[in-house]
């Protein structure tokens, strides 16, 4: 595509002065969740000439290899509400009938199958937990199973199932969106508090080395009383945002509506940030970001056949376009300039539905998303500076966002400057500072886009969106970012 070099004039300015902040590696953190063909014909789906003798998809594995994915929560989601662990383990499973998702589950994946699966993609397994028609108990008796180590009761049933060493179970989660009344189980304001710092004194009698978090919600009311009663059980507070809301009408936004929302993570930071100041408890608390994706999922009610037939238009190609991508991008710059407080961030799910990876019975696509994913995978370094943008706005139907958005990180011998254009149609000319100094001489960077800001992957065609590199053209002392598009730029020093 010819670009449009008349695009506006922008400049940027990176600095040392904050590369102090360490940001952490589970802020590209993942998520599946017993939704649809996540689990079952993504993951795990025996019989299959792509899967291993466990049933595991192995071109799926490998897939989320390029991620590298630190971490992966699961089962649920609103799957979770209504799940019972003890009966997805062991040799005599039984299907049951989950009424969160109204379907009936066989219960061939659970816990050791998941454990076993994060141990090939060499990440940390992190379990959330039943708060909805689950109990406490029922959540302490799982981390007995998974980390115990005495011979009692849930531990030796592990055992029981082959696995002689604890799971060592890490990173567990006090229930799923537990404020929402479509939630099974759903708690008030006054019973969340107290119900959560039962069952945290439970799970950290039997393991008291568990990172737990709790979920929560950037309002006062319910996260200050969550704070009251639990805070000092907690080492998180697990909010979710889906900024395109599809559940019930499969009507994505357009590129420039969903882009223009790319600011609205950060507020939802921010709106955590000041309710844990508010309960006193800085630096003991932080934020896991463990749901998030532009798009929310599509599930309409209606008879099972329409139920299902809806939830495969999550899968549809064409949803997942540039917009999707620069999103995801701009999402993760906001926790990365949050990492003083975010901690972890799980993009909701890895796999089909919304996922950057679609899994079909002949192979993988990599969607836009990906791409981005593997590029911060990729080219982060351990140190967030300080970076800055003057230029233009995009305007669209009564809201406005920054047309370039910036973030840069560094390791001391060098820094990458991840460059956002949101602009559809115009390149922006860009001067670039590192400490004051303006950059120039010919760059060549990492570009991720495609032919227009709607492009996307396919069965058919899988590259339409994909990364490059690319020289940057030059004017004067500036340049050219194409539109629609995520650059890295790597410079020494």
């Amino acid at each position: 595509m010819e670009e449009n070099l008349t695009g506006g004039f922008a400049q940027v300015r990176a600095s040392k002065q904050q590369e102090s902040r360490r940001w952490n590696p589970m802020i590209l953190g993942h998520f599946v969740e017993h939704f649809h063909n996540q689990i079952y014909g993504g993951v795990f789906d025996p019989g299959s000439h792509l899967a291993d003798d466990r049933g595991f998809r192995l071109d799926v594995i490998e897939a989320l290899k390029e991620l590298r994915p630190p971490i992966v929560r699961w089962p649920g989601g609103n799957f979770v509400s209504d799940y019972h662990w003890y009966e997805a383990v062991g040799a005599n499973r039984l299907p049951s009938y989950n009424k969160a998702w109204r379907v009936a589950e066989p219960n061939t994946f659970g816990t050791d199958e998941f454990i076993e699966w994060c141990r090939r993609l060499n990440c940390e397994p992190y379990i959330c937990t039943n708060a909805g028609s689950g109990t406490p108990e029922e959540m302490s008796n799982w981390l007995e199973y998974c980390n115990g180590h005495l011979e009692t009761r849930y531990a030796n049933l592990r055992r029981k199932s082959g696995y002689e060493r604890p799971h060592a179970v890490k990173y567990w989660g006090i229930g799923n969106e537990s404020y929402a009344d479509f939630q099974i189980g759903a708690k008030t304001i006054g019973e969340w508090g107290p119900y959560v710092a039962e069952a945290a004194k439970m799970m950290r009698s039997v393991d008291d080395t568990i990172v737990l978090s709790a979920a929560a919600v950037p309002d006062t009311e319910w996260t200050l009383n969550l704070l009251k009663h639990a805070g000092r059980y907690l080492d998180l507070v697990s909010i979710h945002g889906y900024w395109d809301d599809l559940e019930h009408h499969d009507e994505p936004s357009d590129y420039l509506t969903a882009v223009l929302r790319s600011h609205e993570p950060e507020k939802m930071i921010d709106g955590a940030r000041e309710i844990i100041a508010l309960a006193g408890l800085e630096g003991q608390i932080q934020i896991a970001f463990d749901e998030w994706n532009l798009r929310g999922w599509h599930h309409p009610r209606g008879t099972h056949e329409e139920k299902i037939r809806a939830r495969d238009r999550n899968d549809r190609a064409e949803t997942y376009t540039m917009a999707d991508a620069l999103f995801t991008a701009s999402f993760l710059n906001s926790c990365l300039r949050n990492s003083d407080i975010v901690s972890m961030a799980n993009v909701s799910p890895s796999i089909n539905a919304r996922g950057p990876l679609y899994v079909h019975g002949g192979g993988v696509v990599r969607r836009s998303t990906f791409y981005v994913l593997k590029a911060y995978n990729d080219h982060l370094k351990p140190w967030i500076g300080s970076t800055s943008v003057n230029g233009p706005t995009l305007r669209h139907a009564g809201a406005e966002i920054a047309t370039i958005e910036a973030l840069t990180s560094s390791d001391g011998a060098s820094r990458n400057l991840f460059i956002v254009n949101r602009d559809p149609h115009d390149a922006i000319l860009c001067e670039l500072y590192f400490d004051n100094h303006r950059l120039d001489g010919d760059r060549v960077v990492t570009v991720i886009s495609g032919l227009t800001a709607d492009s996307f992957n396919t069965v058919e065609a899988p590259d339409m969106v994909s990364p490059r590199a690319q020289p940057l053209v030059r004017q004067g002392g500036g340049y050219y970012i194409p539109p629609h598009s995520l650059c890295v730029l790597e410079v020494p020093g």
